[in-house]
């Protein structure tokens, strides 16, 4: 028998148990009193919970509860569950000797006598507080990825509806404006006319902002400057907001410029501004400021570099923590019913990741809101935008064109644009259609095809007719919702809704080449009452 042998067994049953408590460490062990008092301490609790024996021993153990539970009598109740129960479970907030909280196991067991009375409490304690991060950390993951699979099933469900409302508004806003064309001059007649189209056009603004949500709008970037964009568009910002309110620009003397969207940009400012003049219904200040700004690592979604950061600062009614959270969710609004979207953060919060950067917001409840866009510092520096050249009418030169949309509302309203603008027009409802006329047809100049069709994409149509016919240019009309990486094959789009001179516009870009100058004007080969 070695030394360490002969010494446990010179122990008595007594000692063995107190060189036993007196060896944990990750578990406090103590006795309490029947009142509470703390009447041993082994070195488990003197780790994590800082109090030497020689500070605790004789003292409540009530002081390692906060002050909440203190106040609501939870040791109290803690003793008398053990007295009653024989044991008593649970896991709360303890504090250390420091004052700072734990995440604490705790078992409770009630000690007797041998005549059955009550001679004090063996109390454990357990740190949990890692375990409990961790935790937390796993659940707040999984709530990460939830929200973000809900919010990837509105972007896909919000992208189909836009995608729809373009086509509903190609075939509102083209047959409105040949009808204005054609209408005699009446004045009740031309007012309801342009009502309509007011309202078409207001749908279109609703729709790019959904598409903006979804992603699926197809940036149009361009190298500009933030004070000249934002002194081009002071005269809408002010007159949007209205004379009560102030608008204030705040720009350094230099600032370089970023490459975006510059419609986009414009709908995301008029966006913010209009948010802080809804934040202040007594009017008030609304400032507008740009800076550069570097970020050395990732930090809240951006990428490491320079960014221009363009901020909208309001001193209005400010959100809480819940409503700041949940501020870029779409649909969410904290407008009264129909006077809100809950798309207009959403489309900001959309077109600001799309542009490689990002959308900030801070806000503090009755001291108001800003909103920071953080916008990736451009390569080049800003050019001067050349005055867009008229677009005419019509086109000088009449072509033969073969129009291919599997919505005949669409379809019919695209052939009496081409024609009006004096081309000669074939249709087709489906690509299947459109390649039988090709192959019959021999005097077609142009493909003017819609994307999304069953069984054959507008783009799949463009391959074959590349493929067959490669001196046949191909105009797609789409609204990007239906479109896809693989989708991309560098042809000329249109986007819809679109209006006559968009299409004129679109096809003397192009410039197609006549493929036969004698042409007989075709019969067509569906009739153009709906399928």
């Amino acid at each position: 028998m070695d030394r360490a042998e002969r010494y446990l067994a010179s122990l008595t049953e007594e000692g063995r148990y107190r060189l036993l408590i007196e060896a944990v460490t990750d578990y406090a062990i103590f006795l309490l009193d029947p009142l509470g008092i703390v009447t041993t301490w082994n070195p488990g609790a003197q780790r994590f919970k800082g109090y030497r024996p020689d500070e605790i021993i004789g003292e409540h153990f009530s002081r390692f509860y906060t002050e909440q539970d203190q106040k609501a009598g939870l040791p109290a109740r803690a003793l008398d569950a053990a007295k009653h129960d024989g044991r008593f479970e649970t896991e709360g907030w303890r504090v250390r000797k420091d004052g700072s909280q734990f995440w604490a196991y705790v078992v409770i067991d009630l000690i007797r006598a041998p005549s059955g009375d009550i001679i004090g409490f063996a109390k454990i304690t357990r740190d949990l507080t890692e375990r409990r991060e961790a935790e937390n950390k796993l659940e707040k993951a999984r709530e990460f990825s939830l929200q973000a699979q809900k919010l990837e099933a509105i972007g896909q469900l919000t992208g189909g509806i836009a995608h729809d409302f373009n086509n509903l508004l190609t075939a509102v806003l083209g047959s409105l404006e040949l009808l204005r064309k054609r209408l005699p001059a009446d004045p009740k007649s031309t007012a309801l006319l342009e009502n309509a189209v007011q309202g078409a056009q207001r749908g279109t603004t609703l729709t790019k902002r959904m598409l903006a949500f979804a992603r699926n709008y197809e940036l149009n970037k361009e190298v500009i400057g933030i004070p000249e964009l934002v002194r081009g568009m002071t005269d809408l910002l002010q007159r949007s907001v209205g004379p009560s309110y102030n608008l204030e620009t705040r720009f350094p003397l230099s600032l370089k410029a970023v490459e975006v969207d510059v419609n986009q940009l414009e709908l995301a400012l008029l966006n913010l501004t209009l948010n802080a003049r809804d934040a202040m219904p007594d009017g008030g200040d609304i400032i507008l400021a740009a800076r550069e700004e570097s970020v050395a690592a990732a930090h809240k979604g951006l990428e490491a570099g320079k960014y221009i950061r363009v901020s909208v600062a309001d001193t209005g009614e400010g959100m809480d923590g819940e409503t700041l959270r949940k501020a870029t969710e779409p649909f969410f609004t904290t407008k009264g019913i129909g006077k809100g979207t809950g798309l207009g953060l959403s489309m900001v919060h959309g077109f600001a990741e799309q542009s490689g950067g990002r959308l900030i917001l801070y806000s503090v409840k009755d001291r108001g809101t800003t909103a920071e866009l953080w916008l990736p510092v451009a390569k080049t520096s800003a050019q001067p935008v050349a005055p867009a050249q008229p677009v005419p009418a019509k086109s000088t030169r009449p072509l033969t064109i073969l129009a291919v949309d599997d919505d005949a509302l669409v379809l019919m309203n695209t052939v009496a644009m081409l024609e009006d603008l004096g081309h000669t027009v074939f249709e087709a409802y489906s690509a299947k259609e459109g390649l039988e006329i090709l192959r019959r047809e021999d005097s077609i100049d142009l493909v003017v095809t819609d994307q999304a069709m069953p069984k054959m994409t507008g783009t799949e149509l463009a391959k074959v007719i590349r493929s067959e016919w490669p001196d046949i240019s191909v105009l797609l009309a789409t609204g990007y919702a239906d479109m896809g990486p693989r989708d991309e094959i560098g042809l000329p789009k249109l986007t819809k809704p679109y209006l006559p001179r968009d299409l004129a516009a679109a096809i003397l870009r192009m410039n197609p080449p006549r493929r036969k100058p004698d042409r007989v004007v075709p019969l067509r080969t569906q009739p153009r009452t709906a399928k």
